[in-house]
């Protein structure tokens, strides 16, 4: 992304603000498995410590993985690499949020699907505006 981009939107990546707040006063504590890279500052006086995460790629949350959800609101002081459990046999792995793209979920009925919903089998009755 070029460098007027980057300093004009936020929604694909960070912003040169946050970079160069990131670079003054970030300390990295770990990247996840996608590649999102998270950081912390130290506490001040009074304050709590200030914890962030740098997208790798489009800024989406729902692509911060549960642990370091956990971490980033302040549940737990560790990072989460330092106290998971080993992966269950049946987790599965991370998939983006589908919402808006052609992968979305799109029920029976739906006007991308056609429009035709099932049959009501006696519990729908069309209003008229004669009845």
């Amino acid at each position: 992304m070029s460098i007027l981009g980057k300093i004009f939107t936020w929604w694909d990546g960070a912003t040169i603000g946050t970079h160069l707040w990131t670079a003054r006063k970030g300390e990295h504590v770990g990247t996840d498995a996608q590649g999102n890279k998270y950081y912390r500052s130290k506490a001040k006086e009074g304050q709590r410590e200030r914890r962030w995460v740098i997208y790798d790629g489009p800024n989406d949350a729902s692509r911060v993985p549960v642990e370091w959800h956990g971490w980033l609101h302040g549940s737990f002081e560790d990072v989460p690499e330092s106290f998971l459990p080993p992966p269950r046999i049946w987790e599965v792995d991370y998939t983006p949020n589908a919402t808006g793209t052609a992968a979305a979920y799109r029920p029976q009925g739906a006007l991308e699907r056609g429009g035709k919903r099932a049959k009501a089998v006696g519990d729908y009755e069309a209003w008229s505006p004669d009845a």
